[in-house]
């Protein structure tokens, strides 16, 4: 069973100068890989994938070119992935008529040093630290989470990545397949909402961290925060005497304040999961939210964005298939909150401020639990 693991690492300032180089030059190559396809489309030619331009890019452009000699210093197989990404970015948008595939700008873009096992010497893992081809042995910050490589595990691929100045690494390990299939017979429902992050139909109600008082406080932290880079700015702009130096201070700043409310919001999805896994039940069944156009509301927007809906979806499936649970998917119309969980009948008249559902049946629930219980209960769905 393949599965990743992401932890931080310390690596020593002559490796930290290695990763962003490598990624800068991943950025460059990836962004290159666009430009030229996007001029061989206009002047007519045909499209270049990727195998084809690293063939030119090393048989005639760099020969001809040797102010770009740069380029070979970077690990191979992480420039050969970022033109692999180009390709797949291109595709995307040729089949599955996505976006025009973006230029990565320097500073604003997730872009990641990719690394994968040639040789068995080339990717090992001890308790308290990591080798990384081209950067050796790196320490880990967090002793003893990724598998070692000593029991038997073995590290397939993985990539190096930078956030808020921190150094990360995450891999991807084939581990012997553990699943035991000793689920109850009995499935729970989950409903996600705004006022509660989750409401389960076992009556388990997980409240809305981004209400608490410690993200509240952090929010309006950065908030001042961001009032004083924008007072900087606007202070170069006039031609005061704010250093650009300090800007970037500033900048990283708000990057960790920016990182420590994102790390705080993904650690309660995560010991959210897990406590709902536990449970061991036979199914789960979620609702298909129709998140982008709910992010269109402009009073809702960003309270939906800090739930994280699909990271929560997204890490649920990894559990449920970690765990051998079956998750079911209600269709997006499915009426989970305005179906009476006793007769049936369906409310077409609920509004979204009625937060207690009550039927002519006389059937009195809290407007969430009840739509808990439909979707256990739901007969329409798809397995993910």
């Amino acid at each position: 069973m393949l599965k990743s693991f992401k932890t931080e690492i310390n690596p020593t300032e002559e490796q930290k100068v290695r990763i962003r180089k490598t990624i800068g030059t991943c950025r460059f190559i990836y962004n290159f890989y666009l430009a030229h396809n996007k001029e061989l489309h206009e002047s007519g030619k045909k499209f270049m994938s990727s195998s084809q331009f690293r063939v030119w890019l090393n048989n005639e452009y760099l020969p001809s070119h040797p102010e770009y000699s740069w380029i070979k210093e970077a690990y191979s197989k992480s420039v050969t992935q970022a033109v692999n990404n180009g390709q797949t970015a291109f595709e995307n948008f040729f089949k599955h008529k996505s976006a025009f595939p973006k230029f990565k700008k320097k500073g604003r873009s997730d872009v990641k040093m990719y690394f994968v096992r040639n040789n068995p010497k080339d990717c090992l893992c001890n308790r308290h630290r990591i080798k990384i081809p081209s950067l050796g042995w790196i320490r880990i910050k967090e002793k003893g989470y990724i598998p070692t490589t000593k029991d038997g595990n073995v590290i397939k691929s993985g990539h190096v990545s930078i956030k808020a100045d921190r150094y990360y690494v995450s891999v991807l390990i084939e581990i012997p397949d553990k699943r035991t299939a000793n689920n109850s017979s009995k499935g729970i429902g989950i409903d996600l909402g705004l006022k509660d992050s989750a409401i389960v139909s076992n009556r388990k109600t997980y409240k809305n961290i981004n209400k608490s008082a410690k993200l509240k406080k952090l929010e309006k932290k950065l908030i001042r925060e961001q009032r004083s880079l924008s007072r900087k700015y606007e202070n170069l702009k006039k031609g005061g005497s704010t250093q650009k130096r300090n800007i970037q201070k500033q900048r990283l700043k708000i990057q960790k304040l920016h990182h420590r409310i994102d790390n705080i919001r993904t650690d309660y999805i995560n010991k959210t999961i897990a406590e709902i896994v536990k449970t061991k039940p036979s199914h789960i069944t979620i609702e298909d939210l129709n998140v982008s156009g709910m992010m269109k509301n402009r009073h809702l927007s960003k309270a939906v964005a800090s739930q994280k809906f699909y990271e929560f979806r997204t890490k649920l499936l990894a559990k449920c298939k970690e765990n051998g649970i079956e998750l079911r998917v209600a269709d997006r119309w499915f009426p989970s909150s305005k179906t009476c969980h006793c007769c049936k009948n369906i409310k077409k008249d609920l509004k979204l401020s009625d937060r207690v559902f009550r039927c002519d049946c006389g059937y009195i629930e809290d407007r969430d639990f009840n739509a808990a219980l439909n979707l256990r209960d739901a007969t329409t769905y798809e397995v993910a």
